[in-house]
């Protein structure tokens, strides 16, 4: 998988906007609360500082925004789960990421991101139980676990799975703890070998 030579190529807030398909160039999205480290995710894959906008405020992302590679597409869907952002707002982001997850024939998969460091909200497990019950092929990256004691992470990473009933990669965008692994399940997305994960455990 090559993530070298990555470029920003466009924001959407409707299908109509979607970049043309490239001879179908696959895409895998990234999805996750506000703030939960999905720009500084997608910045370390790509090796690269400032390709996606870092920003302290969450919700700032508002469109899809699509970044194009070589062998790929990454497509940072707006975040969710922040109250300050107006209820218009968050009413819109709610079809706009569901019409691209329903709609995009050209996603292989999604990366759900959560944070290693919390339980997984009400909002992490609504999203969670909406890709499984659509059949999304998809894995969980925890980011943040340079905040947490590295012989910790197990006892972090297992709530996480009780939760979501998927077994969670721990990353750190900081380190690079992580990072193949996370590479490694996004060749598996775009390969097809991802399969449909049913609930291991229970939302609790």
């Amino acid at each position: 998988m090559n993530l070298n030579n990555g470029i920003f190529e466009l924001s959407a807030v409707s299908a109509a906007q979607y970049p043309k398909s490239d001879g179908f160039l696959p895409e895998i999205a990234l999805v996750g609360r506000s703030n939960v480290g999905k720009s500084s995710l997608l910045n370390r894959l790509a090796n690269r500082r400032d390709l996606a906008r870092i920003s302290s405020r969450p919700g700032r992302t508002q469109t899809i925004n699509f970044y194009k590679f070589p062998d790929l597409r990454i497509v940072d869907l707006p975040g969710y789960g922040y109250a300050q952002v107006s209820k218009r707002v968050r009413e819109e982001w709610g079809p706009m990421i569901e019409t691209y997850l329903r709609e995009r024939q050209a996603l292989k998969g999604v990366i759900h991101i959560v944070d290693l460091r919390h339980r997984p909200t009400n909002d992490d497990k609504l999203m969670n139980t909406w890709l499984q019950s659509y059949g999304v092929p998809h894995v969980v990256v925890a980011t943040k676990a340079d905040k947490v004691a590295r012989g910790r992470w197990s006892q972090y990473t297992k709530v996480i799975r009780e939760v979501l009933g998927v077994e969670p990669i721990a990353f750190s965008a900081r380190t690079g703890a992580g990072e193949k692994e996370v590479l490694t399940a996004m060749a598996n997305l775009l390969a097809g070998t991802v399969e449909h994960q049913e609930h291991q455990g229970k939302n609790k």
